[in-house]
C-alpha cells in the first residue's frame, strides 16, 4: 500500500488518498472511520485484492478501472444517509457521459449504471451507527473503465467497459470528474432534499414505465416500473396493487 501525495489537491472540494493496492477501498474506509478519521475523504485504490459488491458478491478488480470510496460523517439518520446511493449514481452517470461520449447511459435501481445496456458500474454503501444516527458512511463506487469481468452465471446484464466505446480516462482522471460531479449533486441534496435527486434519477432510470422483475429472498414480483417513492423505494404496479420495495435484485425480462 502507498499514498500518492501528488493527487491530494486534485479537482473537487474533498481531499483524497491514493493507494497502489488495497484489499478494498470500503474496508480502508471502515478502518479509518474506526480510527477516528473525520472525513470527508476520497480513497482511491489502483488495484484491489478483495473488492466486493452488494450482498458480499465478489467485485473483480484489475488495474485500469476505478475503485473509489468516499468516507463521510453525514450527520443524519439511516434513511437519509441511504439516499446517498442515488447521489452517487448520478455522479457516476456524469462521469460516464464524459468517459463514453455518445453512449447510452442509464441507471438501474437501486445502485447500478448501464452503458449501452451492459453493466458498467456499481455503488455499495456501508455504514455504522446507533439506529438513530449514522456515525460514518462509506460510499463505494466501482466503474469498468479499461476492462470488464467475465459474465457471472447469475448476472442480470452483460458486463461492459467504457473502453469499448472510447479511450477511457485513467482512474485518477476519472476520480477528478467523479469528485466534481459528487460535489454538485451532494450540494443539491443537502440544500433541497431528495426530491430533485429523485427526479434526476428517474430521468435516467432504465426501463421506467416497462415490465421488470424484482427478486426478493422469498418471492419474485413482476410488474410495471411505475415510480420511486419519497424514500427511494421502487414502486411496482402489479395490476392488482402497487408494491413498494426497499431492496431487491432487479431483472429486465
Amino acid at each position: 500500500m502507498g499514498d500518492n501525495p501528488n493527487l491530494q489537491n486534485a479537482p473537487g472540494a474533498i481531499p483524497r488518498r491514493v493507494f497502489a493496492e488495497l484489499d478494498s477501498t470500503n474496508e480502508e474506509a471502515r478502518r479509518l472511520a474506526r480510527q477516528g478519521e473525520a472525513g470527508p475523504v476520497w480513497l482511491l485504490g489502483l488495484r484491489q485484492t478483495g473488492g466486493r459488491g452488494r450482498r458480499g458478491r465478489e467485485w473483480t478488480s484489475p488495474e485500469g478501472n476505478l475503485y473509489a470510496t468516499l468516507l463521510l460523517r453525514p450527520g443524519m439518520g439511516p434513511g437519509a444517509a441511504a439516499l446517498y446511493s442515488f447521489v452517487a449514481c448520478l455522479a457516476v452517470a456524469d462521469l460516464l457521459d464524459r468517459a463514453a461520449p455518445g453512449a447510452e447511459v442509464a441507471l438501474k435501481w437501486p445502485n447500478d449504471a448501464l452503458l449501452n445496456g451492459g453493466k458498467v458500474a456499481g455503488v455499495l454503501l456501508e455504514s455504522e451507527g446507533d439506529g438513530r444516527a449514522v456515525h460514518w458512511l462509506a460510499v463505494g463506487i466501482g466503474v469498468n473503465l479499461a476492462s470488464a469481468p467475465p459474465r457471472a452465471p447469475d448476472a442480470a446484464f452483460p458486463p461492459i467497459a467504457a473502453a469499448e466505446v472510447a479511450p477511457p480516462p485513467s482512474p485518477e482522471q476519472a476520480l477528478d470528474i467523479l469528485a466534481e460531479a459528487w460535489d454538485r449533486w451532494d450540494a443539491l441534496y443537502r440544500a433541497e432534499g431528495f426530491a430533485p435527486i429523485r427526479a434526476a434519477f428517474l430521468a435516467r432510470a432504465a426501463r421506467i414505465g416497462e415490465i421488470i422483475e424484482a427478486r426478493l429472498p422469498q418471492e419474485t414480483i413482476r410488474g410495471l416500473f411505475a415510480d420511486l417513492d419519497e424514500d427511494g423505494r421502487l414502486v411496482l404496479d402489479t395490476g392488482e396493487t402497487r408494491r413498494r420495495i426497499s431492496a431487491a435484485d432487479v431483472f429486465f425480462p
